[in-house]
C-alpha cells in the first residue's frame, strides 16, 4: 500500500513539474508573438522574466523559395544557430570594393565612359551553439513568409 501511495505521489509531482515547464513555454511564446506582431524584428535578443533568462533567435523565410516544409525547417534551424553563434562567438567581416571603368568609342559619337562599382561584404564565423530549440513558428501577417523562433534557457 505504501509503494502504491509513493508511486502516485511521485507521478503527480512529475506531472505538475512538466505542466509548469510547458506553461512557461506557452507564456514565453505568446509574449514573443505579441512583441513580433506589434513591431516585427529579426535577430537575437535576451529576454528576462522573473525566474529565467532566455536567449532567442528570430528569423523569417520566404515560403516560395523552398520546395517543401522540411527543407525550410532545416534552413531555419541552421540560420538560427548561425545567428546564435555570431552573437556568442563573434565573427570576422571583410569588405572588397571593385571599381570597373569601361570606355566605348564610336566613330560617329564622342567617347563615353561608364563606372561600375561592386562591393562584396563577407562575414565568417566559427563555433557552435548547442541546445537551441524551436520554440514556435507561425505565418507572418503578410502570409508570404514564415517566422521561426528558436530559444535557449540561459539561467
Amino acid at each position: 500500500m505504501k509503494r502504491i501511495f509513493a508511486f502516485i505521489l511521485l507521478l503527480s509531482i512529475n506531472i505538475s513539474l512538466s505542466q509548469s515547464n510547458n506553461d512557461d513555454k506557452i507564456s514565453l511564446t505568446n509574449f514573443i508573438k505579441r512583441m513580433y506582431n506589434s513591431a516585427p524584428f529579426e535577430g537575437v535578443k535576451v529576454i528576462d522574466d522573473y525566474d529565467h533568462q532566455y536567449f532567442i533567435s528570430v528569423l523569417s523565410l520566404e515560403k516560395g523559395k523552398y520546395p517543401n516544409e522540411a527543407m525550410m525547417n532545416r534552413v531555419a534551424q541552421v540560420k538560427g544557430q548561425s545567428q546564435a553563434n555570431i552573437f556568442f562567438n563573434g565573427s570576422t567581416i571583410s569588405s572588397d570594393l571593385v571599381i570597373k571603368t569601361t570606355e566605348s568609342k564610336s566613330t560617329d559619337k564622342p567617347a563615353t565612359s561608364a563606372v561600375e562599382t561592386i562591393e562584396s561584404i563577407k562575414e565568417n564565423a566559427m563555433g557552435f551553439v548547442k541546445s537551441m530549440e524551436l520554440l514556435t513558428n507561425f505565418d507572418n501577417p503578410d502570409g508570404k513568409r514564415m517566422v521561426f523562433i528558436f530559444y535557449k534557457l540561459m539561467k
